[in-house]
């Protein structure tokens, strides 16, 4: 039964992604060659009309349709948490991520993830944040391990300082988001960091000598700057991040694209700015571990706090960031 739910709930995962990817994709497309045909057949007053109302049409059904795979996702995330047998003694797990965050941190957070999957005496998770964010990759992994984890225990995020950028991504992945009302969070963006040293090579007499197999291959290198080419295909990345961050909020909000795009131009919030919408409620703590009890259903849980894995973090080449610009000269070839 359990591995049944599982299936499902991939198909279902990949199709809701699937479907927010490609919708405005088809929206263009759709408004593409109505244009054509319409212009055609010089229906210029009719195809306003008719595109306005197919392009309103699609978007209101592929909404609809995004709705419905939510609920089913609930209603799947209820059917796995359920399976998890009753236990007299519940414990809970705070689950902390400090600092800036790179790959020793995904080991180390998912190695912690894995094993509170596996302790059924653990029965939820309070998942600390105190980051401002951190390399791509790295965040998308401890993202998609934070995702298996809420389809069997319930996850509450909370922050006291700061879950900007990769630290909100994460965020994003538990039920409900607590923070202090002086808490900054947000800074929905994606920053590409590139040395240019090529001057500073002149002038301290240093000659580089590059042998390689495509053109392309010392993309972003510091001994040479960027050519247009390059800088339009970085570009491409960095927005395709941006996407994929924008889908990742307006699932684990329950925003609409259009409100979390609002949202998503790289800023910090004190949190008690954006209550009921980037979180959920302001409060300590001791707030988020009363609100996980109370999705669990008990009244007071034992609390199992993990420890944090220290990063000796630093940005030395051409890198994509989920980060707030103001914290990358600290951290600048460290």
């Amino acid at each position: 039964m359990e591995r049944e739910i599982w299936k499902y709930l991939s198909f279902i995962l990949t199709l809701l992604l699937a479907l927010a990817t490609v919708a405005g994709v088809l929206l263009y497309t759709q408004n593409t060659e109505l244009q054509k045909v319409l212009q055609e057949k010089n229906f210029t007053v009719v195809y306003n009309e008719t595109v306005k109302e197919v392009e309103s049409n699609a978007t209101l059904a592929l909404q609809a349709k995004i709705e419905e795979l939510r609920r089913e996702i609930e209603y799947l995330k209820s059917q796995m948490r359920g399976n998890v047998s009753e236990k007299t003694n519940v414990t809970v797990a705070i689950l902390p991520i400090v600092g800036p965050i790179d790959e020793t941190t995904a080991l180390d957070v998912i190695s912690k993830i894995r094993e509170i999957r596996k302790d059924e005496n653990i029965r939820g998770v309070v998942l600390w944040i105190e980051s401002p964010g951190g390399y791509v990759g790295p965040v998308i992994t401890i993202y998609k391990e934070l995702k298996k984890l809420s389809y069997e225990k319930p996850i509450v995020a909370y922050t006291g300082g700061m879950a900007a950028s990769g630290g909100y991504f994460l965020a994003c992945a538990a039920d409900k988001i607590i923070a202090d009302p002086l808490a900054e969070v947000g800074s929905i963006g994606v920053l590409y960091v590139h040395y240019n040293l090529e001057q500073n090579y002149v002038q301290n007499g240093i000659k580089v000598n590059v042998f390689k197999t495509g053109k392309y291959k010392d993309t972003g290198a510091e001994w040479r700057d960027l050519t247009d080419e390059e800088r339009e295909m970085i570009k491409r990345t960095i927005y395709t991040y941006f996407e994929y961050f924008l889908q990742v909020v307006s699932e684990g909000r329950k925003l609409d694209m259009n409100m979390t795009r609002e949202y998503g131009d790289g800023r910090v919030w004190f949190a008690s700015d954006v209550k009921g919408i980037l979180i959920d409620d302001t409060g300590d703590l001791d707030y988020a571990i009363k609100i996980l009890e109370g999705i669990i259903g008990v009244k007071s849980a034992n609390v199992v706090l993990y420890d944090a894995q220290k990063t000796d973090f630093g940005i030395y080449e051409s890198s994509s960031l989920y980060m707030p610009p103001n914290y990358i000269a600290s951290y600048l070839r460290r």
